[in-house]
């Protein structure tokens, strides 16, 4: 889990790199927010997984689903929270960010491990 969330986490700064490099900074920013509204909630839930499996009994159903929903929550909220404070948010960038950090576990998911 922890390397899928460092995974996010270097997409997104690829992303913001690649974003000021193509439009500056009102682009990187955008792309940085956008990445981390993916990142940050998939770190909480990793954490919140890894804390509920070290449990006596180790991690349940009940548990994943509650962080899965908190988890969409704070996403919400983080996006709900970019659209309040940050008005001058480029829409493409922020997006494609987002979903270039939310997909970026396909990278582990085809790595071949030796």
């Amino acid at each position: 889990m922890a390397r899928i969330v460092l995974l996010q986490m270097l997409a997104a700064v690829v992303v913001t790199v690649l974003a000021g490099i193509i439009g500056g900074f009102p682009l990187a920013l955008s792309a940085l927010v956008g990445g981390l509204c993916c990142a940050i909630p998939n770190a909480f839930f990793a954490l919140r997984l890894s804390i509920s499996a070290r449990k006596p009994g180790g991690a349940n159903p009940v548990s994943f689903f509650i962080g899965e929903f908190i988890k969409i929550a704070l996403t919400i909220a983080l996006m709900a929270a970019v659209v309040f404070w940050y008005r001058d948010v480029n829409w493409p960038a922020f997006l494609i960010a987002f979903i270039v950090v939310l997909k970026s576990y396909f990278i582990l998911l085809f790595r071949q491990r030796p």
